[in-house]
């Protein structure tokens, strides 16, 4: 994770005083503008745009197009959110794009962020490799974002909630930044966004809207009885489909992938044949979202840095480990309500709450979590020295009836799960 912490230092040392994309599109420039040279799905969203986009490209991949997939943050290796056909970047060809990225960039004025030289990396990668189509993720919010110099035959927004507040200044403002991915003529789908943002959405350039519920949706969704995932009927403004497996768990993983396959069929034209969808569905995976690595008792990893988030976290526990109680590793991040996160977590249901530092320089105090946790009734919370540290004494108090959960940042989720992993 040094290296991670080393990045995030980087790109906040080097965040502009006033949002413009002018800095990206000349970086661009210099190699070419390599972000024009294939067809693009731009995705963003509060919660859910990793795990749509995942899907977005499992699904494509299945139809037999050639993939790019570029997402944030990697819990692992950076080369993670650099992927083509399903296969993070080799260490070969991610120095080759970033090394170019930043040679492109030497004699600029104004010295790109990390952000931006990866985002250019991963465009120069895609167009070196011909992709047919790549899935964009946003990185922050959408409108300033350096993903945005490329133009999106389709613009995915997954949902809009309370973070980034301090860049938005409010939910309205979350909207707007959101919105302003949307390129004209291109068709726009809305996910989990609540009516009082339509006005905003209704003013965007797109061709086409359509909304989740009134067009498209993954009804009748349920645990899978094998335990491989969800299982449903999803539908979209072109086809139906039943009883197909999403190889996902979390109730929120099937309004993704409903948005995923709406998205996929905006952009092919088209709906889908029957056996992509189960191939794509079926084969898709989303590393640190309610992430089971191992069993007896159950061990899960889960990614829910924010209030939605962990609304969502706490209904897809109650409905696929009923009755279980929980030992919670927890860490946050500055920006980010933790406070109001952890107020989504059912006391009855936690036996401790574990708190740590993730490797970040933006990481909350450990004892701040404990008193918040405290305020809430959820007792006992502990003080730990590390994530390590954390899960370990998270393993010792586990019992039959005692669930381990390591929730909050992504950033505390690798070191995590090769604890868990190797003690299972």
């Amino acid at each position: 994770m040094n290296e991670s912490v080393d990045l995030e230092k980087q790109a906040i040392t080097a965040q502009p005083p006033v949002p413009s994309l002018d800095r990206m599109r000349e970086l661009a420039r210099r190699l070419g503008d390599p972000q024009r040279r294939f067809p693009v799905i731009h995705l963003t969203g509060t919660n859910g745009k990793t795990s749509t986009a995942r899907i977005t490209a499992s699904l494509l991949g299945a139809a037999g197009l050639r993939v790019g997939l570029y997402t944030s943050p990697h819990l692992e290796r950076v080369n993670e959110r650099l992927v083509l056909d399903g296969q993070p970047a080799d260490d070969e060809a991610f120095a080759r794009c970033v090394g170019a990225a930043v040679d492109a960039a030497t004699p600029m004025a104004e010295r790109p962020t990390f952000f931006e030289l990866l985002t250019a990396a991963a465009f120069g990668w895609f167009a070196e490799r011909a992709v047919d189509v790549a899935v964009v993720e946003v990185g922050l919010l959408g409108r300033w974002d350096a993903t945005n110099i490329a133009d999106g035959r389709v613009a995915v927004v997954t949902s809009v909630g309370a973070d980034h507040l301090d860049y938005a200044g409010s939910l309205d403002g979350v909207a707007r930044e959101k919105a302003g991915i949307v390129k004209p003529g291109s068709r726009l789908v809305l996910g989990d966004v609540a009516a009082r943002f339509d006005q905003v959405f209704a003013r965007t350039p797109a061709a086409d809207v359509v909304r989740l519920g009134a067009q498209f949706a993954f009804d009748n969704g349920r645990p899978d009885p094998a335990g491989a995932g969800r299982r449903g009927d999803p539908r979209t403004p072109l086809a139906h489909y039943d009883d197909v497996l999403l190889a996902l768990h979390g109730t929120y993983q099937q309004t993704n992938a409903a948005c995923a396959l709406t998205a996929v069929e905006a952009f092919v034209g088209h709906r889908l044949p029957a056996d992509v969808v189960e191939a794509g569905l079926a084969t898709v995976r989303a590393p640190g979202r309610l992430e089971i690595v191992g069993t007896d008792p159950p061990r899960v990893l889960d990614g829910a840095h924010n209030p939605a988030a962990a609304a969502a976290l706490a209904r897809s526990l109650a409905e696929e480990f009923p009755g279980q109680r929980w030992n919670v590793v927890y860490g946050a991040l500055r920006g980010h309500d933790f406070e109001a996160t952890l107020a989504e977590l059912d006391p009855d249901r936690i036996a401790a709450v574990l708190c740590c530092e993730p490797a970040s320089p933006r990481a909350i105090p450990a004892q701040e979590l404990v008193a918040a946790a405290g305020r809430l009734g959820l007792r006992p919370a502990l003080a730990l020295a590390d994530v390590t540290t954390a899960v370990r004494h998270a393993l010792e108090q586990a019992a039959p009836a005692t669930a381990i959960l390591v929730t909050g940042s992504f950033y505390h989720l690798t070191e995590a799960r090769r604890v868990l992993t190797s003690t299972r």
